[in-house]
């Protein structure tokens, strides 16, 4: 699975990215090494830039670069650069701050308690407004990333104790985090009090292991131990381990969408494989919206247990109607849509042969813009299909995330402007349909009520958020303010 739809092409930004993956170990000679593999297993949740930072001898150590893990940190010479039994790295794609190395986590700052490394997964939605109250009182910003704004509170914390000042910190913050922290005692490892970014803990001998997702513990050969839960900090100094839960209880609300696509399929969350639900996804799709169709075909990656799911439990065969050439990377300079175009036909092909004269049902996650389902459906259609079924294994995703996930302003999402007969036209399909959102929860084996509190945050479906959004509430005033000014001048 990739965190960048492989149908995407640079212009279109036509994918929901997840923002970040952390991978944290304590206690092994080989700290360093370990997660720069641990961050090959997480590449998908971030493309952009990579960092590891590591303790040893009383002195940090960090490699930051822009791109993927591969090339930065497969050298023995970087490695051996990050010495060291405490190590913590981050895969990064950009939600918030400028695509720049100042902004590569993890973020590190010498404070009067010492040395601080932080790596973050998720988004701080009152970072702007924490941001402007810092630098009001003399705090000097080094980055644009809303992760700093941790770094600046633990800094003018009055607590003190660092463990105290960080948990005071964390306090003052809304929106989501899952963290990695390295101070000169130890490692921290912490989530919201939502959970609504995962991170999991796992062991390697006498190690302590902390990561995104269990498929990073499993490249590693550490054993998995459970989540971290929401509100916990688990801390680990001189091999031994404590949890603390600093925050009021809360009703857990962990993204929906990781089971849908950000999570890699062979991840198991809680005590659910990954895979399991996609499949179970797909099928639940077929029950509510049957198709008569000659064939199931997946848009690769992210759609194949999806499909899978599908085909199985509507009885029509699946078949690799779309082929993913593995050996493409970032396209070439395109001066013109004709180009363009012929760059998408470089990373995938129709299989012309099985497609022609048949009725097809593509399956894939999700739409966002709908410009990569256009294209899609049209490379059908060019391959000599009779019909061309659209299937799509979440709701329509009508509302932005601020929770630390790269989505189109509301505006631009296709299912916040058009009905389903409009997004049907758009993307040029026979027929088209979603998943509904009882049907995702049923997939999960579990219930959305009407009456409670959704066990997930699901909000990029209903606008159900979970927690205050304070900088996009005064942003949305601001606009107000000055439509109001334009309607009155």
């Amino acid at each position: 699975m990739l965190t960048t739809h492989p149908f995407e092409s640079d212009a279109d930004g036509d994918t929901l990215r997840e923002e970040c993956g952390v991978f944290g170990v304590a206690g092994s000679d080989a700290a360093s090494a370990l997660v720069a593999l641990g961050l090959h297993a997480l590449q998908h949740r971030g493309q952009e830039a990579a960092g590891i930072t590591s303790f040893h001898h009383g002195q940090f150590h960090t490699h930051r670069a822009m791109g993927h893990v591969a090339g930065s940190f497969d050298r023995d010479d970087v490695i051996r650069s990050l010495p060291g039994t405490v190590a913590a790295g981050h895969v990064r794609y950009s939600t918030t701050g400028e695509t720049a190395l100042r902004n590569v986590q993890p973020l590190y700052a010498e404070l009067q308690s010492g040395g601080f490394a932080i790596a973050h997964n998720g988004n701080i939605s009152n970072a702007m407004k924490l941001r402007r109250d810092l630098v009001r009182r003399g705090s000097i910003f080094q980055s644009t990333s809303d992760t700093e704004t941790i770094i600046h509170l633990v800094a003018t914390s009055s607590y003190r104790t660092l463990l105290d000042r960080f948990i005071d910190a964390l306090k003052q913050v809304e929106g989501a985090y899952s963290l990695i922290v390295m101070t000169p005692e130890g490692m921290i490892a912490c989530r919201d009090p939502l959970g609504i970014r995962p991170l999991v803990m796992g062991r390697l001998g006498d190690a302590v292991i902390f990561a995104s997702e269990t498929v990073a513990l499993d490249v590693v050969g550490a054993t998995f131990e459970r989540a971290i839960d929401p509100g916990e900090l688990v801390i680990v100094q001189d091999g031994q381990i404590r949890s603390i839960r600093p925050f009021a209880q809360r009703f857990p609300r962990p993204c929906i969408f990781e089971w849908v696509y950000f999570s890699r399929p062979d991840s198991i969350e809680g005590d659910r494989s990954v895979y399991d639900v996609r499949k179970n996804i797909g099928a639940q799709l077929a029950i509510e919206s049957p198709v008569e169709a000659d064939l199931v075909i997946p848009v690769p990656d992210s759609g194949v247990p999806a499909a899978l799911g599908f085909a199985q439990q509507s009885g029509i065969p699946f078949e690799l109607g779309i082929i993913r050439s593995h050996y493409v990377g970032r396209t070439f300079i395109q001066p013109g849509d004709q180009v363009r175009h012929l760059g998408v036909k470089l990373k995938h092909n129709a299989n012309r042969a099985l497609i022609k004269g048949k009725r097809i049902v593509l399956v894939d996650d999700s739409i966002v813009r709908g410009t990569t389902s256009l294209k899609i459906v049209q490379m059908m259609r060019d391959a000599g299909a009779a019909e061309v079924h659209m299937r799509i294994a979440s709701p329509p995703t009508r509302h932005s995330c601020f929770y630390g996930v790269d989505t189109p302003e509301r505006a631009k999402l296709l299912a916040a402007k058009l009905d389903l007969g409009g997004m049907t036209d758009f993307i040029h399909a026979d027929s088209l349909a979603f998943v509904s959102i009882d049907g995702l929860y049923k997939a999960l084996g579990e219930a959305r009520r009407a009456d409670i509190r959704p066990s997930h945050c699901d909000a990029c479906f209903t606008g159900d958020y979970p927690t205050t959004l304070t900088d996009q509430d005064e942003s949305a005033d601001v606009d107000q303010f000055a439509m109001l000014a334009e309607r009155v001048s």
